[in-house]
């Protein structure tokens, strides 16, 4: 059934308070961003992976892909083979100042946004395409195609733009918002918002860049991760990155450098038509810091068609978990207010096929056990 109450609308203007001051700066490879990082090193969503965890198939094919792209590899088997091989190491995105989505791994030569707040840079990969995708574990090879296409569109037409004049993200999550989109799991409303300030800002932008960004309404995502990562790193909360890497869901807190971590479960939500029936992948993505960051799941009152949409699987306090979980000072979702409520926040994460060959299975949410905040009351 829909939730029963619905939270009156949380201001807009306090919610994004913290974000003002996000720019998007310029786009990057991911080598030059951190030249100290090995080129062996490949970055995914969440938590480390246990020693004896074995590795998603989604992950595995978009670290085969991300291997093809930086041209050690012909194709997905040879690249399967090298990383068999042990040639590279996998390593947690968030502990280096990365966000990226979904299954998608992140490699030495990948074109990242970088965002900036004051002195802090978060960087996410420029997601390519809608479907197939590298963050949905896909192994299609015009994956690839495509990410060398935005590469050389970001890299060569955006960045110059960027670096003489930054676009400030604050007024596409405003607009987007006040549409009824949370900035998680519908981003079109603020894709085309932050294509109309590129159009106001920089004219002269080709007509092949601005129809590659138009024609994937969720490009604006990464952007809006970066942010929010930007945001839980600088401002005073308790929670400094969250996500999940399909076996493990976590949270690093504040003076920490492990990550408390629980079993990731499905996200549940809605199907595309077909495949009503498919193993979904455990809960996965770093998108996981925008709705920690106040939006996606603790925004859902401002979504109606969300809240229709998942009418049936949604608790029926959905709309109202906001005011439980988040710092009243701050905006962002508190560990200390989670476990004296005993309610955990919403996560809107994309369904993801578990055997690496559907790719996006559906849309949904994912709400982490109290038991991962619970700790913090001990003693």
């Amino acid at each position: 059934m829909m939730p029963s109450t619905v939270a009156p609308t949380r201001d807009i203007g306090r919610m994004l308070a913290p974000l003002q001051h996000a720019y998007w700066a310029d786009v990057v490879r991911l080598r030059d961003a951190l030249p100290d990082l090995d080129s062996r090193v490949l970055l995914h969503a969440g938590p480390a992976y246990a020693a004896d965890a074995v590795v998603p198939v989604p992950v595995m094919q978009a670290a085969a892909q991300a291997v093809v792209f930086e041209g050690a590899a012909a194709d997905v088997p040879a690249a399967l083979q090298l990383l068999a091989s042990g040639a590279y190491r996998f390593e947690p995105a968030q502990n280096h100042g990365v966000v990226t989505p979904l299954a998608q791994v992140v490699s030495s030569r990948m074109p990242m946004a970088e965002v900036r707040l004051g002195e802090t840079a978060r960087y996410a990969p420029l997601l390519e395409a809608g479907v197939p995708s590298l963050r949905f574990g896909s192994q299609d090879p015009s994956c690839v195609m495509a990410l060398h296409v935005i590469s050389r569109l970001g890299l060569g037409g955006l960045a110059p733009c960027l670096r003489s004049s930054p676009l400030a993200v604050a007024p596409w999550l405003r607009t987007a918002l006040q549409q009824g989109d949370e900035c998680h799991s519908r981003t079109g409303v603020a894709n085309q918002s932050m294509i109309e300030a590129l159009v106001a800002a920089f004219p002269a932008l080709s007509d092949e860049l601005l129809s590659t960004l138009s024609s994937n309404p969720n490009f604006v995502l990464t952007l809006i991760m970066a942010a929010c990562a930007c945001v839980l790193e600088t401002q005073d909360g308790d929670i400094k990155a969250a996500g999940g890497n399909g076996v493990d869901f976590g949270v690093r807190m504040a003076g920490e450098s492990c990550w408390r971590t629980v079993p990731a479960t499905a996200p549940i939500g809605c199907f595309i038509p077909g495949l009503e029936n498919t193993a979904v992948l455990g809960a996965i993505g770093d998108s996981a810091v925008v709705d920690f960051c106040g939006l996606g799941g603790q925004a859902l009152s401002l979504a109606p068609a969300l809240l229709s949409l998942w009418q049936d699987q949604l608790p029926t306090d959905a709309a109202n978990r906001a005011r439980h979980v988040l710092n009243e000072q701050t905006g962002l979702v508190c560990a200390r207010s989670i476990a004296q409520s005993r309610v955990s926040p919403i996560v809107h994460l994309a369904m993801v096929e578990a055997h690496g060959v559907q790719g996006l299975a559906g849309r949904g949410f994912y709400a982490p056990p109290v038991s991962l905040f619970t700790s913090l009351l001990q003693g």
